[in-house]
């Protein structure tokens, strides 16, 4: 096993409310949903219509780009709504559960089949049953291409970030199907790499031992370091020999095991383990859900901040969301923090013990305890002033406040050279901002323009 350890980043133990290790079951009350607008690159073609009868595994939309990407039904009802954002962009295809849910079915495979499944195959029966969605692909982070084969594929085992699920929990029980998993992949790619990230700091009292002990023998890399070590674009940064590998492919552990139970059973899966946190010791937690739930459904308590903002998918590089609105089928972490409406009197002048801070300028920056997270930006936009906090932070050693400028001065191929491609998406860089600078989502919104003009130029 390779031990690889990544020496910038952010230590997330300075954030407090991280969630337990006890899980708790938290069904679908009405309704779930799908949401198109969270898959990036897709332009979906509905295949339903509000008031249609679906099953768990019916077709709701393709790729219009690509009509073999299939994106199927979380639930079994009726489709009760679909709702569209601006430019009728498809945001929610909403699902009213029926009381006995019932599910498509696809060919189930055993281990021998899975050996003598030939790679355009079992491409064909990933995308036919909703599963092609979890391959994505390095360095724009989009579904990966199936007519493309990678140098090597990533699996990603743990996280820097303990706001999301613990790898022993969505193991426990579940190893064989990892393991099936696995061997699907490999039918994918000549190599198969499996890096368990390594907290070092965390006592070894997962409820499921057995289980993590076996995927970690599996693994070919030992991750450590700072938030965010774990990411596959981090890993393969600090471990790639050729510019072939830029485009390789990765997915999440949980999905891994996912693909496995499709495969086995013949079923579209949709369960999920979500790491929950509401910054409360007695309601931060691991919760045993399933995919598309409404995020009140998931919370199942009353939320004790009167301003509350739901960050769905990573406090850094999430989005927002609502109590209304619905887990991605991405997702798997939701934090639910305070968002100031005021602005702090005299903020400038205090010292800060109690404020999230990267800078020793704060004073919390000195003290070791963990401290609450809010949605304030704690100041205003203001021009760059070269302070270089972000290039010292960023975990793959582009300099984003250069890049920035050569963005906004239309600059592209210079852009290109100071490492935007090689950006994680990681939001480190505009977490330590002192300027409030949104670094991360210029960056990311070039890399998009970037890959548009690719596709038109082929």
């Amino acid at each position: 096993m390779k031990t690889v350890k990544i020496k910038k980043g952010w230590p997330f133990k300075k954030i407090a409310g991280k969630p337990s290790l006890r899980v708790e079951s938290r069904p679908a009350k009405k309704h779930v949903a799908f949401l198109p607008d969270k898959l990036p690159f897709v332009k979906p073609r509905l295949l339903v219509a509000k008031g249609d009868k679906v099953k768990i595994g019916s077709v709701l939309f393709e790729d219009k780009k690509n009509t073999d990407f299939k994106f199927l039904s979380p639930g079994s009802g009726e489709i009760a709504d679909i709702t569209y954002g601006p430019r009728r962009v498809i945001e929610e295809i909403i699902i009213a559960l029926d009381a006995d849910e019932s599910a498509e079915s696809f060919k189930t495979y055993t281990a021998s089949d899975i050996e003598k499944l030939d790679r355009n195959t079992a491409i064909s029966e990933m995308m036919a049953g909703g599963m092609w969605s979890f391959v994505r692909q390095l360095p724009f982070r989009a579904i990966a291409e199936p007519d493309s084969k990678p140098n090597a594929i990533w699996v990603t085992m743990g996280s820097a970030d303990p706001f999301q699920p613990s790898p022993g929990l969505y193991l426990k029980d579940q190893t064989g199907f990892f393991e099936f998993g696995i061997h699907v992949l490999r039918r994918l790619a000549d190599t198969v790499n499996i890096c368990w990230y390594e907290d070092r700091s965390a006592k070894n009292d997962s409820p499921a031992k057995a289980d993590q002990t076996i995927a970690h023998q599996m693994a070919t890399h030992r991750i450590r370091g700072k938030y965010p070590a774990s990411d596959a674009g981090v890993v393969l940064f600090h471990t790639k020999k050729s510019a072939e590998e830029n485009r390789d492919w990765y997915l999440d552990g949980q999905d891994v095991v996912l693909i496995g139970k499709f495969f086995k059973n013949g079923i579209f899966p949709i369960d999920r383990i979500v790491a929950f946190s509401d910054g409360s010791p007695e309601n931060s937690c691991h919760i045993k859900t399933r995919t598309g739930i409404r995020l009140n459904d998931l919370a199942a308590h009353e939320i004790g901040i009167s301003n509350p903002r739901w960050v769905v998918g990573g406090v850094f590089c999430g989005y927002t969301g609502s109590g209304k609105g619905f887990l991605g089928q991405h997702e798997t972490s939701v934090m639910i923090i305070e968002e100031s409406e005021e602005s702090e009197f005299f903020g400038f002048a205090r010292p800060g013990f109690k404020k999230l801070s990267n800078s020793r300028t704060v004073a919390s920056a000195m003290l070791p305890g963990p401290l609450s997270i809010d949605a304030d930006m704690h100041g205003e936009e203001r021009p760059c002033v070269n302070c270089g906090y972000c290039a010292n932070i960023c975990p793959v050693d582009i300099m984003p406040q250069y890049t920035y400028k050569s963005i906004f001065a239309d600059e592209v191929e210079e852009a290109l050279g100071h490492g935007l491609l090689d950006c994680v998406e990681c939001g480190l860089c505009s977490f330590v901002c002192p300027s409030k600078i949104e670094l991360t989502d210029t960056l990311v919104e070039a890399k998009h323009l970037y890959l548009k003009e690719l596709n038109q130029v082929a």
